[in-house]
């Protein structure tokens, strides 16, 4: 499996780094409230699934749900 810190850098960064198309930024707490009161499994649903502009497994087609919810886990970590 790969970490999750890789996936960020090569699937989600584009957006969640930059806040393209109203994603939520790495390290931006606020950004984060609103989505981490509806619960980590609400979140790992929309990444896995695709919500808004996000398509499904953002851009890691080969992500597995374990190394998505794991990427999700990562950036809500980093973003206290």
């Amino acid at each position: 499996p790969k970490s999750a810190k890789d996936i960020f850098n090569a699937s989600c960064t584009a957006c969640h780094s930059s806040g393209a198309l109203g994603a939520p930024k790495l390290g931006v707490a606020a950004d984060w409230s609103e989505r981490s009161g509806k619960g980590i499994d609400a979140l790992i649903a929309n990444a896995i699934s695709g919500i808004n502009s996000m398509p499904a497994r953002g851009t890691c087609a080969s992500c597995s749900d374990d190394e998505i919810a794991d990427t999700v886990k990562y950036m809500l970590d980093n973003s206290k």
